[in-house]
């Protein structure tokens, strides 16, 4: 081997090795953890036993506040509540989990969209300033009465009232 292809071969690998070793503290140091972490489970046979999904539907996070948990069921091509209000300015947590198959979770005109999984809680948290209806939809192929799966949002000026 000629003495110039040991030096092109020793510079890319040592920059090959330094690229690597950047990467791998800039992973670490910016505390990048795996997909896994924080996850919140549920038994999919045992949703409606969980107080939470017992009665799913609009609830409030802290007395007086203007923040809500909204919990959805998704399952075979219907989502528990069909409709809820909230009031406008409220700050909505959605918690939504599935106990057959998986479907979508999209809430029109907005960028909640999340997958309902069987033994996973999807959460995503966002504020609701104008009144209006937000239309929710299906986005994954679930079967059959797919196309017919949807629930409605309304966001209103006053109080609340869960369906």
């Amino acid at each position: 081997m000629h003495k110039y292809e040991k030096i092109w071969i020793s510079l890319g690998t040592a920059s090959l090795a330094i690229f690597l070793i950047i990467l791998g503290i800039s992973a670490v140091h910016g505390g990048h953890t795996p997909a896994a972490s924080g996850i919140e489970t549920i038994h999919p046979e045992h949703i409606r036993e969980d107080a939470r999904f017992s009665e799913p539907g609009l609830k409030e996070a802290t007395e007086g506040s203007h923040d809500y948990d909204l919990y959805f069921i998704a399952s075979a091509f219907m989502y528990e509540p069909g409709e809820v209000e909230i009031p406008a300015g409220s700050t909505v947590k959605f918690h939504v989990t599935s106990p057959d198959v998986v479907h979508g979770f999209q809430v029109v005109g907005t960028n909640v969209n999340m997958m309902a999984e069987p033994g996973l809680i999807s959460t995503y948290e966002m504020t609701f300033d104008e009144p209006g209806e937000h239309l929710i939809v299906c986005n994954e192929y679930c079967g059959v009465g797919h196309a017919d799966m949807t629930s409605v949002i309304k966001v209103v000026n006053g109080g609340t009232e869960n369906e």
